[in-house]
């Protein structure tokens, strides 16, 4: 059985290896191990180690603490509804924007995000 902190977790190791261009392959290859445990990790499967953990957060350069970040804000209660989809850094096409948003020069993304607020309260 999945624990949920296994699940987020994994979500924040593939959200970081996709943001950062790394194939679940070099990742595996950086840190010693098979992409097929990379995968298990990812989607909870397997929980990964401390150690193992640290690894990870070393080749994808972020501190051990990111992979836990958003984990106590998580709401408990099913009542609790969003507009948007449960964890929305597991929809590529959200991902794939949010990639392409940080492409743009800060000054242009700053115009883009003001867009898409006013288009967002027009809808």
């Amino acid at each position: 059985m999945k624990h949920a902190v296994d699940v987020h977790v994994g979500k924040r190791i593939r959200h970081r290896r996709w943001m950062n261009g790394t194939t679940q392959q070099q990742l595996a290859e950086a840190v010693g191990i098979k992409f097929q445990q990379i995968q298990k990790y990812e989607t909870g499967m397997n929980r990964v180690s401390a150690s193992r953990l640290w690894d990870i957060s070393r080749v994808l350069n972020v501190p051990v603490s990111f992979f836990f970040e958003g984990l106590a804000a998580q709401p408990q209660d099913d009542a609790i509804k969003s507009d948007l989809p449960g964890d929305i850094l597991t929809d590529k096409e959200a991902l794939e924007l949010l990639r392409s948003y940080y492409a743009i020069p800060e000054n242009q993304r700053r115009r883009l995000f003001d867009l898409a607020r006013v288009l967002s309260e027009a809808a």
